[in-house]
Order: structure tokens, then C-alpha cells, then sequence
């Protein structure tokens, strides 16, 4: 039996809007990952048994392994359909806002959403969210936003209406926010959840090789030079850096989504409790930062104070503008910043 999270008057709220609403619109964060995905075609899917009239709109591009993703095909770029997309918002009687929690979280599409007169429903599960929605369902203690959308859903009392489709895409994002239920997944709810999922005809180990076992030649050749060139270890620390820059990229042939999971590896080493991973972009000239970390070491936190990010206790992430070498000397400044917090953990 599933704790009631989600307050009841939230849950009452986002069924109205989901009456009331005839043209739905689900939007999610720049560089999607499988969580924002996943819950947003796991949504799509409930809304369209529902009869409702649904696009998803993502700010650019995402991951090729979650492309399988029953709906994926039809998710709409802004980048690239940007007109669009603004007429799909512009005319939008509800739009949902998932799996972020500020609006400079989705770029460029922030603009329009802001703009348009309609509801706006948030769903998500980090921290300090913004005002910018009428309905607000925040749960930062959730491991995932896929887990909240199968809650609300449930709430609402539709169970019964979760598709295989659906189903498939909530479980794909709960797997891919935990690391493959490694991290953010020791509440034995999440394992309930799981075997309802399952019993709507889900395979986990068929999307787990999907999701994992899809890589490109490029990637492994790029992970085999990550750890034996880039990878900086830090004892004194506790601590394991990675860092790519965009020729290294290039020299890899790197597509979208080649570098996930690089941030995890140097968690394997005995000692090590905090890993790093700083790449330029391919795209805007700053630096993404991806951090991970074991026990009660606050990642989070360091995204927050030096790397204008936020995230989760061992999940987290940030963005750096400057040159590759400031952002590592400012990482560095952060090691010495937690050092006590890094030795006690």
C-alpha cells in the first residue's frame, strides 16, 4: 500500500485542471535526461487514455538509449521546431511542468511558458521550487519525478488506466534517477511500485539493457580514455575528478548522452566518497557539472554554492561559465571548502 505523499487538496487541484483542460502541454528541463523522459511520456500516455490532446516539448536534445521510449518520436524539440512549439504552448489549456523547478531551468522555452495565459501544474522532486504554477506537487524526498506522476496518477484513483507504454516510460525514469537503483532508492516503496509496474506487463531487465547496453563503440573507446588519461584522484579528499573538454569530445565522435554514467565510475574505488565530472558543452561556451557522492556527503550543497546548481543529497548537478581550468581550480576550492564534511563521511 502506497503512503499518501501528495497532499490531498494537490491531488483534488491537478484532477480539475486535468478536467477542465482539453489541449495539454508537458514541458521539461534543457538536456533531458531519462527522468524527465520518462515522466513526461509516463504522463502523456495516462492524459491520452483520458482522451486528452497531449504534446511533449523539450527545450533541445536528448539521450539516443532512451529514444526506444514508446512516444519518444514525437516529442518536440524547441530548438528545432521552435515555432512550433510556441503555437502547441501559446494555445495550450494546461501546461505541465515536470521534473524542474525553476523556470531558467527550460531555457528558452521559459519565455513562452511564462507568457501563456493558461493553468501550469509542476511535478517534481527538487528542492526550493518556484512560484511560477498554479498547482505545485514537490516532494524533494521522492527519488524520482516518474515516481510522483505514478503516485498522482494513482491518487486520482486511475491506476487502471496506466498503459504498458506507460508504464514502461515511469519505470525507465525511476531506473535512470537512482543509477539503476544504486543511490536515492532505499525506501522499500519504490519496490512496491515496482512490481505494479510489472504487473502491467513490463520487462525491467529488456529496458535495463536498452537503457545501458546501447552504447556506441565511441563511448567505450571514451570511457577507456577518461579513466586511464582524465581521471584525478584526490586521497586526501576522499575525493575523483573527470573532465573533458569539447576536442576531446570531438575526437570521440561524441553524441549526446556518450558521457552518462562517467560521473558514477570513480564511486567504485575503495575510499572514494565524492566524484566530479566537469564537460564542456558542445553547444554554450561553459562547462556542465555532473556530482555524485556516497553516505551523508551533501553534493547538493557543493552544487548550490559553487557551481549554480542544485540537485539531491548524492546526485547533483550545476553549470560553470568559464574557462575548463577555473572550473577545476573552483572544484578544488570546494574539496577544501568540505574537507571536514568529506573525512567524517
Amino acid at each position: 500500500m502506497l503512503e499518501k505523499v501528495i497532499l490531498p487538496s494537490n491531488v483534488e487541484k491537478a484532477g480539475k485542471l486535468f478536467d477542465n483542460a482539453e489541449k495539454i502541454v508537458i514541458v521539461t528541463h534543457v538536456s533531458p535526461d531519462g527522468d524527465a523522459i520518462g515522466s513526461s511520456l509516463g504522463l502523456l500516455h495516462f492524459l491520452e487514455t483520458q482522451g486528452k490532446n497531449v504534446h511533449v516539448v523539450v527545450p533541445n536534445a536528448f539521450p539516443d538509449f532512451l529514444r526506444w521510449m514508446p512516444g519518444a518520436k514525437d516529442i518536440v524539440r524547441y530548438d528545432r521546431y521552435t515555432d512550433f512549439a510556441n503555437q502547441l504552448i501559446a494555445e495550450a489549456d494546461l501546461i505541465c511542468c515536470l521534473d524542474f523547478n525553476v523556470l531558467s531551468r527550460i531555457d528558452a522555452v521559459a519565455r513562452p511558458v511564462e507568457a501563456a495565459g493558461c493553468k501550469k501544474l509542476m511535478v517534481d522532486h527538487h528542492l526550493y521550487p518556484g512560484d511560477f504554477c498554479d498547482v505545485i506537487i514537490s516532494h524533494p524526498q521522492i527519488s524520482s519525478t516518474s515516481e510522483l506522476v505514478f503516485r498522482l496518477i494513482c491518487r486520482l484513483g486511475y491506476f487502471e488506466d496506466i498503459t504498458l507504454e506507460g508504464a514502461q516510460c515511469i519505470y525507465t525514469g525511476m531506473m535512470t534517477d537512482t543509477g539503476g537503483f544504486t543511490y536515492n532508492s532505499n525506501d522499500r516503496q519504490i519496490y512496491f511500485i515496482i512490481s505494479e509496474l510489472i504487473s502491467k506487463g513490463i520487462d525491467k531487465d529488456e529496458i535495463y539493457r536498452k537503457v545501458f547496453n546501447t552504447y556506441s563503440e565511441g563511448r567505450l573507446r571514451l570511457m577507456g580514455y577518461v579513466l586511464y588519461e582524465k581521471m584525478q584522484v584526490y586521497p586526501q579528499f576522499r575525493s575523483a575528478l573527470i573532465c573533458l573538454t569539447k576536442a576531446e569530445q570531438s575526437k570521440f565522435h561524441y553524441v549526446k548522452g556518450d558521457t552518462e554514467g562517467f560521473v558514477n565510475i570513480p564511486l567504485q574505488m575503495k575510499g572514494v566518497c565524492f566524484s566530479a565530472f566537469l564537460r564542456e558543452d558542445t553547444e554554450k561556451p561553459m562547462v556542465k557539472v555532473s556530482l555524485r557522492s556516497v553516505g551523508a556527503f551533501p553534493c547538493n550543497q557543493v552544487a548550490a554554492e559553487f557551481f549554480n546548481g542544485g540537485g539531491h543529497l548524492n546526485a547533483s548537478g550545476g553549470e560553470f561559465y568559464g574557462t575548463m581550468d577555473e572550473a577545476i581550480e573552483v572544484f578544488k576550492r570546494a574539496l577544501i571548502h568540505y574537507e571536514e564534511k568529506l573525512l567524517k563521511n
